[in-house]
C-alpha cells in the first residue's frame, strides 16, 4: 500500500513538473552561436514563473507552439511512476523524481536542435552529487555516494575519449551529460553504470538503423541526436539498480 500512494504522488509531480517544460524547452531550442529565444513565434516577450522560463508554451493571443504540453507531462509521469515503483521509500527516490523533468527537458532539446545547453548540463550534475550526498546521510539509502563520484568522474572521462577520437560523431555536450549520468548509474555501482551506458549507446545504434532503414538518415544534416538516448540508457539501469538494490 505505501509503494502504492509513493507511486501516485510521483504520477501528480511527474505530470505538473512536466507541464512547465515546454516554454523552457522552446526556449533552450536554438542553435549554439543563437541566445536563447525571448519571445515566442509571435513576438510576444514571456512573463510568468521562473522569469518566463517555466510554463505552458502558449502566446498571449491564445496560440500554441513548441513541444506537446500534454505529451511531455505524460511522458514525465510515466517516468515518475515507474522510478518509484521500482525505488519505493528509498531517500535517493527524490534525487530522481527532481532529476526526471530534467532529464525530459535535455531529450526534448536535443532532439529539435542536437544541443545539451551548458546552462543546464553544468550545474546539474553539481547539483546531482550533492543531493546524492544528503541522500547517502539518511537512513536505508539504496545507493553509495563514493561510487556515484567516482563514477561520474570516469564516465565523464570515457566520453571525453571519444570526443576528442570522434568530434564530429560525438558531441561535447554529451561529455557534460555524462557527468550526471555516471552520478545516478553510479550510485547503485559500477555495473549498473556500465550497463546503463551500454543500453543508451544500443537504443541509439537501434535508432540509426531504422532511420536508415527508413531512407531518412542518409542525409548529411539528419539530426542524429545521442543524448536522449543515453538519458534513457541511465533511466533504465537506475530502475535495475533500484530492483537489485
Amino acid at each position: 500500500m505505501e509503494t502504492f500512494w509513493i507511486t501516485a504522488a510521483a504520477v501528480l509531480w511527474g505530470a505538473g513538473a512536466g507541464l512547465l517544460i515546454p516554454r523552457a524547452a522552446y526556449r533552450l531550442s536554438v542553435p549554439p552561436d543563437k541566445p536563447w529565444r525571448a519571445v515566442c513565434p509571435a513576438g510576444h516577450p514571456f512573463a510568468g514563473a521562473g522569469n518566463g522560463w517555466l510554463g505552458r508554451a502558449r502566446c498571449a493571443d491564445g496560440d500554441w507552439y513548441g513541444p506537446s504540453t500534454p505529451f511531455l507531462a505524460s511522458v514525465t509521469a510515466v517516468a515518475c511512476a515507474v522510478l518509484a515503483a521500482a525505488t519505493g521509500a528509498r531517500p535517493e527516490l527524490v534525487v530522481w523524481l527532481l532529476l526526471t523533468p530534467i532529464g525530459v527537458l535535455l531529450a526534448v532539446v536535443d532532439f529539435t536542435v542536437e544541443r545539451l545547453p551548458d546552462i543546464v548540463t553544468l550545474p546539474l550534475a553539481v547539483i546531482t552529487l550533492g543531493l546524492l550526498g544528503v541522500a547517502a546521510l539518511l537512513p536505508d539509502a539504496g545507493g553509495n555516494w563514493r561510487t556515484a563520484l567516482l563514477g561520474s568522474l570516469a564516465l565523464g572521462a570515457c566520453y571525453l575519449m571519444l570526443f576528442l577520437i570522434n568530434p564530429t560523431g560525438f558531441g561535447f555536450g554529451d561529455v557534460k551529460l555524462a557527468l550526471t549520468l555516471g552520478a545516478v548509474t553510479g550510485w547503485y555501482g559500477w555495473d549498473i553504470l556500465i550497463a546503463g551506458a551500454f543500453v543508451g549507446f544500443l537504443l541509439f545504434v537501434l535508432y540509426g538503423l531504422s532511420r536508415i532503414a527508413a531512407r531518412r538518415g542518409g542525409r548529411r544534416k539528419t539530426l542524429h541526436p545521442l543524448g536522449p538516448f543515453l538519458i534513457t540508457g541511465a533511466c533504465l539501469g537506475v530502475l535495475l539498480g533500484s530492483v537489485l538494490g
